[in-house]
């Protein structure tokens, strides 16, 4: 099985997913949309470039409960970041800054978790208990994230199926990194606090596509509610990934559906590939046991080197070191995933624990047309004491993270031998993704102390089942009975709006099309007429609709309504138009036609359509366009 190579994305199968063993799960984020933040008082969605002030801090690992430290919180520990916030007095307080105690949980937020857990069929926790999430990378001040379980063992349908939602939580959001150079990371503090929830779910997806038509599922059940934020950074999505033989590996912060399947491709690749250059190191007898490595300082060796990197680093002072990897010869070429390699698994880790991000940052011997001539590889073979079976692996920087450096190739170089490390993975644009860091550890929770435990009542949840919204899927079932149009279906399923259309069709018997279309595609129409389209809420409409249904209104009269409407920023009934008689309508006609026999068409062919498109202009928002067609055409 393990001769099985993967073929281009748009070829692969199935079956072949079957084949390497491919699972995958989601970790979705999403805002909710309140107006405070989680546990303070600050004002939510308030984004600004401006900044009143700039807070440097350093972020140090604690102990767990059962006195262990977190991996990942360790390797953050490892990189020495300096951490700069830019804060804006307007979206920020003290208790962001980790100066002040939390408030008690936002009830606005908790409910709206709380009915999105309910639509996801999970079973509600009796007690919400808050805990504290570690996080060293600075994006959060205070070094931990407050978080808490508020759902469990839920599902949705898929196909012939259901997948399972492990578990959800409600937990606060954190900054917004602006850049990450060398020893120095800097963040915007406007998102910090704000209400946001996970949802996890089982390793269910058995292909990419399953994975991004999970993905899809799930975020329209939450936007169903209509009280989530959206737009740009509103919804991230985590996605877990493994084959047979590898490990989970979370790919971070994927901005979009679209770009699942071919992310969650790659690293099902990336770990096939590297269960296969394990078994190639097991041939050659290297194993975690017999793993042997030598390093030095080489910097007198090259420092007339002509590749430009190395000289510029010498001449600047630098130190150059080398890694010898015993057996390694041609390895760091090996092809993790498409036009990546090995190399790129190394020159990560040096990138971002070590610190040295000038790209490149690392070269090695299994690459030697690109860098240093042959006779300089030559010199350091002979000085290293390498043999023709070993890769040499040269970084460069300051005494500091050169030795840091060193280590982290070393290391990286060895978890080669027992296959998949599990990891965080940053997703690139190309599809492909890079290490991000060590994948985080139950050790780095922990409970929270300021927060007492909050009960979550039955009659509590009573209320909130009465305002649940219909399932997206339900809905859409029943508008495809109705004869909607199909690329109509899914917004209006999830719009705010589709209880009006119920109602509308239900009570008022409106034929479905055309409030499908009035409720969708008019708002687009009139935003493309730089009306605002914020403006119209479900009594502008509701009373645009009632004066369609009296006979006050044409139909092809609603999206000048609702344009009017909207300059006004409400709907009066002094904007309809005088109902007209037949006598008048009959007279309208006759004084256009009598207007249009004064010019001279190019096409007398086309005269009716001329009359008819002058005749409407006049009386669009009183009579029917067929009602006029028929006067015409008499």
């Amino acid at each position: 099985m393990k001769d099985f190579l993967f073929k281009p994305f748009e070829e692969m199968t199935d079956k072949d997913y079957e084949t390497v063993g491919f699972k995958s799960g989601l970790e979705i984020h999403q805002q909710l949309f309140t107006t405070k933040k989680l546990f303070c008082r600050c004002p939510a969605g308030k984004y600004s470039e401006r900044y009143d002030a700039e807070i440097l801090r350093h972020m140090r690992p604690t102990l767990s409960e059962l006195g262990e430290y977190d991996g990942t919180a360790l390797m953050e520990f490892k990189t020495k970041k300096d951490i700069l916030y830019r804060i804006n007095r307007e979206s920020v307080c003290t208790y962001e800054m980790d100066d002040t105690p939390p408030f008690l949980i936002n009830d606005e937020a908790l409910d709206l978790a709380l009915q999105c857990g309910l639509l996801f069929d999970c079973s509600i926790v009796d007690e919400l208990h808050i805990a504290r999430k570690q996080y060293l990378d600075g994006s959060i001040p205070t070094g931990f994230q407050r978080t808490a379980i508020f759902a469990l063992d839920g599902k949705i349908p898929y196909k012939n199926r259901t997948i399972d939602i492990v578990q959800m939580s409600i937990e606060e959001d954190s900054c917004r990194e602006i850049s990450d150079t060398g020893h120095l990371r800097v963040y915007r503090t406007d998102r910090l606090g704000m209400p946001l929830i996970e949802t996890v779910t089982g390793p269910n997806m058995r292909t990419p596509f399953e994975v991004a038509e999970v993905a899809e599922i799930c975020a329209n059940l939450i936007r169903s509610t209509n009280k989530v934020r959206r737009g740009i950074g509103s919804a991230r999505e985590d996605v877990n990934v493994s084959v047979d033989g590898g490990t989970r590996v979370e790919i971070k912060g994927v901005p979009k559906i679209g770009r699942i399947p071919h992310l969650t491709y790659y690293e099902a690749m990336r770990q096939w590939n590297l269960l296969r250059l394990r078994d190639e190191l097991h041939r050659r007898g290297i194993t975690k046991e017999t793993f042997e490595t030598k390093s030095d300082d080489i910097t007198r060796i090259v420092k007339k080197a002509h590749y430009l990197p190395i000289r510029t680093a010498t001449d600047q002072g630098l130190l150059v070191k080398c890694v010898v990897l015993r057996g390694y010869f041609g390895l760091l070429h090996w092809q993790t995933q498409t036009d990546t390699y090995f190399s790129k698994e190394i020159s990560d880790r040096v990138r971002v624990i070590a610190c040295l991000t000038n790209i490149p940052n690392i070269i090695h011997s299994d690459s030697k047309g690109d860098t240093l001539t042959s006779a300089d590889w030559q010199n350091i073979k002979r000085a290293v004491g390498a043999h023709d079976n070993d890769t040499m692996v040269l970084v460069w920087g300051n005494e500091q993270d050169t030795e840091m450096a060193v280590k982290e190739i070393i290391i990286r170089a060895k978890e080669a031998t027992v296959g998949v490390p599990s990891e965080t993975r940053q997703a690139l644009r190309d599809g492909t993704n890079g290490f991000e860091r060590i994948l985080p550890g139950a050790d780095r929770m922990y409970p929270d102390t300021d927060l007492p435990p909050t009960r979550i009542t039955e009659e509590r949840l009573k209320i909130l089942r009465v305002n649940l919204p219909e399932r997206f899927w339900k809905r859409e079932k029943w508008y495809r009975k109705l004869g909607i149009p199909e690329d109509t279906i899914r917004e209006l399923s999830i719009s705010k709006f589709a209880p009006l259309f119920k109602f509308l069709v239900d009570e008022w018997r409106i034929d479905p099309i055309l409030t499908a279309v009035v409720l969708i595609q008019f708002p687009k129409r009139l935003k493309k007429r730089s009306c605002d389209i914020s403006l119209l809420d479900e009594e502008m409409i509701r009373e645009i609709f009632r004066s369609y249904k009296d006979g006050l209104l044409s139909r092809d009269g609603i999206l000048t309504a609702m344009q009017k409407s909207l300059k006004k920023g409400k709907f009066y009934p002094e904007l309809l138009p005088k109902p007209l008689t037949t006598k008048e309508l009959e007279d309208i006609i006759t004084e256009t036609n009598n207007e249009l026999s004064k010019v001279r068409l190019i096409n007398n062919e086309n005269s009716k359509e001329v009359l008819m498109g002058l005749v409407m202009n006049k009386v669009r928002m009183s009579v029917e366009g067929k009602i006029v067609t028929e006067k015409i055409n008499i």
